[in-house]
């Protein structure tokens, strides 16, 4: 799906400066004069022979299509190297395995399940680009993500938060609490989900505010390879360009990314549930001013380490809604310490 993305927004995005070019018909080395330009606008470059519209024409006919692949989706992550973009579009495709037994013994079964799935996103009904919101895109990877979640059960929840609730955090930080009557802002600073999982949450905002009416940008970070990977392509499809978001790859706690960054007016999460981390035993997560304030949050149960790290990074003026598990409500010892500094010092509590 991203594929058919990426290679129908460049496209279009040709035609657009000049009606008279049809970029899927234009030769490789006629193409290739105005690479820079493409990726200085659009992050990445695809030649006009490897785009999705002249592979799925041809896929049947390929006998090496895992290997056409595999070449294509490396060569558009290397377009970028060098470039300002190159570090949103390194590893984009690193799941990506067409050799997969996974598809198949032999190649040729690989290759016969990768032409259904190539001519199944082409069928779908996205519309011409230009004359659709780009969300089409976006909407039809997240209901993809959602059927995946079902499936993976209580899994799915360490990548995706169902939309309904991320709908409700979003509208939660956009409240303007100095207003006497509580209206709604009508564009934020920046947003930062400090867990981000494939970007539903931040995506809201979009959704919500408009992409641009988050002035500087949509900041995240996530552990998981895979989901990190998600979370970038989900930027993309949702039209979000590469200049505007910053997903990083990493332990939050451990090698936070975004402190120079911070803060940040609207702040919205979904951390993993009562986790294990060194906490105090790790003599810089000892020293470090976001968890050194009262007791650390246990060893066994990591859940207000990332309550406290969102804090840290929150605007005076900001908001930060949060799901977390029930048990830190009425945990004791060092949860009850974290607890009592969080509501009698900090005085940071609107609402449970």
């Amino acid at each position: 799906l991203f594929y058919r993305f990426i290679s129908e927004n460049i496209s279009n995005y040709v035609k657009k400066l000049d009606p008279n070019i049809n970029y899927q018909e234009m030769s490789d080395e006629k193409a290739l004069i105005g690479k820079e330009d493409i990726i200085h606008v659009k992050g990445l470059f695809i030649k006009p022979s490897e785009l999705f519209q002249n592979i799925v024409k041809n896929c049947r006919n390929d006998e090496n299509l895992n290997e056409t692949l595999t070449n294509i989706f490396l060569s558009i992550e290397t377009s970028a190297k060098g470039m300002e973009s190159e570090g949103d579009i390194n590893g984009l495709f690193s799941d990506a395995n067409f050799n997969s037994p996974k598809l198949g013994n032999t190649v040729r079964e690989r290759n016969e399940k990768i032409v259904k799935i190539l001519e199944a996103v082409n069928s779908f009904n996205l519309g011409d680009y230009k004359n659709n919101t780009i969300d089409v895109f976006g909407d039809a990877y997240e209901f993809l993500m959602t059927m995946y979640a079902k499936n993976a059960g209580k899994s799915g929840g360490e990548f995706f938060t169902p939309q309904e609730v991320s709908e409700l955090l979003a509208k939660i930080t956009i409240i303007d609490f100095n207003d006497p009557n509580f209206k709604n802002k009508t564009e934020i600073d920046k947003v930062y989900d400090p867990a981000c999982g494939s970007g539903s949450l931040l995506l809201k905002y979009a959704k919500i505010l408009g992409k641009d009416n988050i002035k500087r940008g949509f900041f995240g970070q996530e552990i998981n390879l895979t989901t990190f990977n998600l979370a970038r392509i989900n930027m993309f499809l949702h039209d979000i360009n590469f200049d505007q978001f910053n997903i990083s790859y990493g332990n939050t706690l451990k090698d936070p990314k975004h402190l120079d960054e911070k803060p940040f007016e609207a702040i919205v999460s979904n951390p993993p549930y009562s986790i294990k981390w060194e906490g105090e035993d790790d003599p810089a997560l000892a020293n470090d001013e976001r968890f050194n304030v009262t007791s650390f949050a246990p060893k066994s149960k990591a859940d207000y380490a990332f309550v406290l790290h969102i804090i840290h990074h929150l605007a005076a003026n900001g908001t930060a809604a949060v799901v977390e598990f029930p048990g830190i409500l009425y945990r004791g010892n060092a949860e009850q310490r974290i607890r009592e500094y969080l509501v009698k010092t900090l005085n940071c509590i609107d609402a449970i």
